[in-house]
C-alpha cells in the first residue's frame, strides 16, 4: 500500500506562495504524514510553449496522478483580480477525467494566499479556489478561531484559510501570526486526511 501523504499544490510568481506552502508543508510533516510539494507551469496567451518540461528550481510540476492518489489536497495561489493565478485554474481545468471517476470525493481539501494589498480580494481568491473542490466531492476545511492567530493578526489570516499580505513590492516577511496560521492549518489538514481515510484507527 502506497505511504499517504497531503499534496500542497500551489503556483507562486514572487515567492511568497512558495514560502506559506512549504510553511503548511512543514505544518503536515508534524503529524508524522507526509507533505508532498508540487506547482504548476507559467501560461502564455499566445499559443506556444514557455514552460520546461521541468522547472529549473523549487517543486516539480503536479501530474494528475500526485492528485489521484493524495489522501488531502491544499490548493495555494497569490491573488489576480481577487481570484487564483491563471496557470493554476489552468491546471485545474485539466482535471476532467478524476471528477468523472470520482477520485477526490470525500477527501479533504483547504487553500492559502498571498495578496499585495490588506484587502485585495484575499477572502475571494479563498472561496474561488475552494469552488473545483467542492465540484470534485472534496470536504472543505478552514482555519476554526480556536487559532488564536485569527484574533490577533494585523495583516494576513481568515477562518477560509492562510493568507499572507505581501505588501505592493512583495517584500513584507510573513508576520508571526501568518507563519502559525500556516503551520497550523497544515498540521489541521494532515488529522483531518488520516481521519477520512481511517489511517488513525
Amino acid at each position: 500500500m502506497a505511504t499517504p501523504y497531503v499534496l500542497v499544490l500551489y503556483y507562486s510568481r514572487h515567492g511568497k506562495t512558495a514560502e506559506m506552502a512549504k510553511l503548511i508543508a512543514r505544518g503536515i510533516e508534524s503529524t508524522g504524514l507526509e507533505a508532498r510539494l508540487r506547482t504548476v507551469p507559467e501560461v502564455s496567451p499566445v499559443s506556444e510553449a514557455t514552460a520546461p518540461a521541468v522547472p529549473d528550481d523549487g517543486a516539480v510540476y503536479c501530474t494528475l496522478d500526485d492528485i489521484k492518489h493524495c489522501s488531502g489536497l491544499v490548493l495555494g495561489s497569490p491573488t489576480r483580480f481577487g481570484n487564483m493565478a491563471a496557470p493554476l485554474k489552468y491546471f485545474l481545468d485539466t482535471t476532467s477525467n478524476l471528477w468523472l471517476t470520482g477520485a477526490l470525493i470525500d477527501k479533504p481539501a483547504s487553500v492559502f494566499t498571498s495578496t499585495s494589498s490588506l484587502h485585495g480580494g484575499q477572502e475571494t481568491t479563498l472561496t474561488s479556489m475552494m469552488t473545483p473542490l467542492m465540484h470534485h466531492g472534496m470536504v472543505i476545511a478552514g482555519l476554526p478561531y480556536s487559532e488564536a492567530g485569527l484574533s490577533t493578526t494585523s495583516s494576513g489570516g481568515t477562518p477560509y484559510g492562510a493568507t499572507h499580505w505581501a505588501g505592493p513590492n512583495g517584500d513584507r516577511e510573513l508576520s508571526k501570526e501568518e507563519i502559525g496560521l500556516c503551520k497550523a492549518q497544515g498540521a489541521r489538514m494532515a488529522t483531518l486526511a488520516k481521519r477520512l481515510s481511517g489511517a488513525d484507527e
